[in-house]
């Protein structure tokens, strides 16, 4: 994933009571600065563009009127201001909700209570083209859902930059044999219909959802609130169950398959699994060592018979 700060670039910054003939002054002495930031205070953030600049100074009493008068009586208070860990793709929708009049203004990014840059609108629509051929050629054909390449650079971003995240490993228990009875059409239907609901519940920018391959799936969330998510995700899955399985099959709660010694038996319906491991402070060091523990808890959470999700010491059904 690109963060939206990486491709930040660094901007004039005035404070509010900078007379806009200074302003004037900085505008003509540089011809390809397009806008300004206008900073009071951490919280404070205003932004004034080239454009609304000389179109409200260029009015009939434009000049004699603000001249000699602060800025802040011209900019924009409430720009589009993004945090430098949000996502490119996220920035780009959240840029172009704007109206009509600030469609095209710069995004203002800040890394913690600083202003870091601003990234332009052009330069925001080249990156989104450039990460949208990218990821084409990374996603599973099955799901259309990042692949282990994606999802590695993910897991390397995060480490790299030191950021904190929850992690959710989501297997599917008893897919094989489901597949094996219902056949392979069936079975990648199980899987994009899954594929559908991680979609849907974690729709938002604080979010990745990833397919690691057959029925195993990956979910990174920027902060610790899982519980809610994870919750979901089981209701829906297990509501959507019958819609796969034979009237008989869904009634009895079983399938007859053969095990690995070739004798039949009965196997309990397609349940989800879903281990979670928090990334915080300096618990592990390497995304080698988050994904092992990852798959030692998913080993776990696989001896419930039902889905479910364990986040140690916890195992929620």
């Amino acid at each position: 994933m690109t963060y939206i700060g990486e491709i930040a670039q660094e901007i004039v910054c005035v404070s509010y009571d900078t007379r806009c003939d200074i302003v004037d002054n900085l505008f003509q002495a540089n011809q390809g600065l397009q806008g300004l930031v206008v900073v009071e205070d951490k919280h404070s953030v205003g932004l004034m563009t080239r454009t609304n600049f000389y179109q409200k100074m260029g009015t009939r009493y434009g000049y004699n009127l603000f001249l000699k008068r602060p800025i802040k009586l011209l900019v924009n208070n409430s720009p589009l201001i993004c945090n430098y860990f949000t996502s490119v793709i996220e920035v780009s929708k959240q840029a172009m909700d704007r109206s009509d009049e600030e469609v095209y203004d710069d995004v203002i990014i800040k890394k913690g209570d600083t202003v870091f840059g601003v990234v332009s609108i052009k330069a925001l629509l080249l990156k989104v083209a450039d990460i949208q051929a990218d990821l084409a050629r990374y996603l599973n054909p099955l799901t259309l859902l990042p692949g282990n390449y994606i999802i590695d650079e993910k897991l390397e971003n995060l480490f790299r930059h030191q950021t904190d995240f929850t992690l959710l490993y989501i297997d599917l228990d008893r897919f094989k044999p489901f597949n094996d009875s219902y056949g392979f059409r069936k079975g990648d239907e199980f899987l994009q219909s899954t594929a559908t609901i991680l979609k849907e519940c974690f729709s938002s920018g604080d979010s990745f959802v990833g397919h690691i391959g057959g029925d195993d799936f990956i979910v990174i969330l920027n902060h610790f609130e899982f519980e809610s998510y994870c919750q979901e995700v089981i209701r829906i899955f297990d509501s959507k169950i019958k819609n796969f399985y034979s009237e008989e099959h869904y009634e009895q709660k079983f399938i007859y398959s053969e095990n690995r010694s070739g004798e039949m038996e009965e196997i309990p319906l397609v349940s989800i699994s879903i281990a979670v491991v928090k990334k915080d402070g300096e618990r592990f060091s390497t995304a080698e060592e988050l994904v092992a523990e990852a798959t030692r808890l998913k080993k776990i959470c696989k001896m419930k018979s039902g889905s479910c999700y364990y986040a140690e010491p916890t195992l929620v059904s």
